[in-house]
């Protein structure tokens, strides 16, 4: 037997995977920045052959597909990770909703939403993600820390709105959002939240706030 085979795989399988993995990186990028960009954008974008591309996936709706399939899994994840962590309603509510935020999954769903045709397998992703979502905003609101009326629909608007504040860097993305949280959870406290968590009587918002010259970078052409 040819000892010399496996490793060769090996490397060719090592290759392909670091190759998928610039092209997701590549594809959430372009397509954040430009839902109806071409894969050939993609592909310069990753620095791959556009045959790399169609090798891995049969064409944009494909890539799209394992784009949001991919932010569902991790929506999941970081649900079920504050779920497991057994800590407050509160606590639970507000770092699931941060953490979320954190991991810009909610981006996709708001630039790519419409623009393919969703499989079997991602509205049962979608299920299963609304579904752990639900459970701890209903447990928030059992509880009475949250402000009677809200409903967990509230929660896909937030996402939208907290999602579309944008820096100048991914740094300064999270510093600003995270401002806009810190409002946001003290508008819909009830009076069961503990007084001096986050966003429930804070004394100060994270900041420092936004500048004129970042509201107007809205204005710049993107490349």
């Amino acid at each position: 037997m040819d000892q010399t085979a496996t490793p060769a795989l090996s490397g060719r399988r090592a290759q392909a995977a670091r190759n998928d993995g610039l092209i997701l990186l590549a594809a959430r990028t372009v397509f954040l920045r430009d839902a109806a960009a071409p894969m050939s954008a993609v592909a310069k974008e990753a620095g791959v052959g556009i045959s790399a591309l169609y090798h891995r996936y049969e064409g944009k709706e494909d890539l799209l597909r394992r784009l949001c399939a991919d932010g569902l899994e991790r929506f999941s994840e970081i649900a079920q990770t504050c779920l497991d962590a057994g800590t407050d309603p509160w606590t639970t509510f507000t770092e699931f909703v941060t953490g979320i935020i954190d991991a810009d999954v909610h981006a996709l769903t708001v630039n790519l939403a419409g623009t393919f045709t969703p499989s079997e397998e991602l509205g049962r992703l979608a299920q299963d993600a609304s579904a752990l979502g639900v459970r701890i905003f209903q447990a928030a609101r059992d509880a009475g820390v949250l402000r009677p009326g809200l409903v967990a629909e509230d929660l896909t608007l937030l996402f939208d709105q907290v999602t579309a504040v944008l820096g100048a860097d991914p740094e300064r993305t999270q510093a600003l959002r995270r401002r806009y949280l810190t409002i946001w959870f003290d508008g819909i406290a009830g009076d069961g939240a503990p007084v001096g968590a986050t966003g429930r009587g804070a004394a100060d918002l994270p900041g420092p706030g936004p500048t004129p010259e970042e509201v107007g970078r809205r204005w710049i052409p993107r490349t």
